[in-house]
């Protein structure tokens, strides 16, 4: 059965190396060990892989969220933005934006893009 699997979140890119840049040098991550093709990055939760395809950044939906402590989301925030990364902003049905983060519920989210369009997202769950 498939849920007896391990599965691991894909990201697909147009250019390996703009995305090692991006995801090693702005986001931090480091290769865990080497894939077939792309590169594998460790989480707290598992492995995700980012390789290319033609069909790099076609989708427009979120395609990996990363938990993050609620105590530590704003340092979080804060250290991606210092690298360089922009948050994105758009219509919700709940919530207030402050400053590039949704908060509503007790909950903060930011949403941005890898250098393909990929949406990331990181999020703090009260």
């Amino acid at each position: 059965m498939l849920s007896d699997a391990k599965a691991i979140p894909v990201i697909a890119v147009s250019d390996l190396d703009r995305a090692r840049a991006f995801y090693e040098g702005k986001l931090g991550f480091s290769s865990t060990g080497p894939a077939p093709e792309g590169v594998i990055y460790g989480t707290a939760s598992g492995p995700f892989l980012v390789y290319p395809s033609g069909f790099a950044g076609s989708n427009k939906a979120t395609v990996i969220s990363f938990q993050i402590d609620p105590a530590k989301f704003d340092a979080e925030a804060a250290a991606l933005r210092s690298a360089g990364v922009e948050f994105a902003t758009f219509d919700v049905p709940e919530g207030e934006w402050h400053d590039g983060v949704l908060e509503g519920g007790g909950n903060k989210s930011a949403w941005f893009t890898d250098p393909d369009g990929n949406f990331l997202n990181i999020e703090s769950m009260e």
